[in-house]
């Protein structure tokens, strides 16, 4: 009896040694439900999205032989009237299409002031450092001017003063990055990627602060933005050309 008894009670501790060990074991989060939860983040902090291409190997998913910005750009041509902030549409897309990359059209509720990785470093740690407001930031892996730092910000709008808006594309044509070494402004008509991304040769945009920050105005970051820019320009002898981010739309 003692001894059918000792058996019960082994074969019960051992059970709960087992149900411990499942407890106490690390759980490892899907990728992609992470993924889709990072991308309904965004669209719920007003953000509009669009599918974008992703890697294949060192190459693009697009058809396009020799694509100039593989990886970055959105599937369709009618991204700005596709981008949505719509919860059910954007989980459709996450999970119809597991690898593709997504981009956030800009202009409309948020800008991006996107300047070089390094550049951006040490604009980040000054902003901090003053206490003044910095929201969500990501960085963009790469080697040289291809490595990046996004400063998501609110949208300057369209002023009542048309003279007052410049369309993206001008931000970051050579003759103008005299003034602002290594800056470009994706305002109305010009979009990002949104974490989680990936990049050819393993490379990934990933969030330095996340989109639980709140949006600053731009302007509180423009000349810290643009200092730290124009001293990167100088230490790595470039000319104002040879860090303007390329168009790629």
């Amino acid at each position: 009896m003692g001894s059918e008894s000792g058996r019960v009670q082994r074969g019960e501790q051992s059970r709960i040694s087992q149900w411990l060990r499942r407890r106490q074991k690390p759980t490892v989060e899907d990728p992609g439900k992470q993924r889709e939860a990072l991308l309904l983040a965004v669209a719920a902090a007003g953000l509009p999205l669009a599918p974008a291409a992703h890697p294949a190997g060192y190459r693009c998913s697009c058809d396009r032989i020799g694509c100039p910005t593989p990886a970055r750009h959105p599937l369709s041509f009618a991204w700005q009237t596709q981008s949505t902030t719509d919860r059910a549409q954007v989980e459709r897309w996450a999970r119809d299409q597991p690898q593709a990359n997504f981009i956030t059209a800009t202009g409309m509720v948020h800008d991006v002031l996107d300047v070089p990785l390094e550049a951006g470093a040490a604009a980040l740690a000054r902003l901090l450092e003053a206490g003044i407001e910095v929201g969500p930031v990501a960085e963009s892996g790469g080697t040289g001017e291809q490595a990046r730092m996004l400063f998501f910000t609110a949208t300057r709008g369209t002023p009542e003063d048309e003279d007052e808006w410049w369309p993206c594309e001008l931000d970051c044509h050579p003759e103008t990055m005299d003034e602002h070494p290594g800056l470009r402004w994706h305002c109305r008509g010009s979009y990002v990627l949104v974490p989680p991304a990936a990049l050819p040769g393993d490379l990934a945009v990933s969030w330095v602060r996340g989109m639980e920050h709140p949006l600053p105005d731009p302007l509180t970051l423009l000349e810290t933005l643009t200092d730290a820019c124009a001293t990167y320009a100088g230490t790595a002898n470039l000319t104002p050309a040879a860090v303007a981010w390329p168009l790629g739309h």
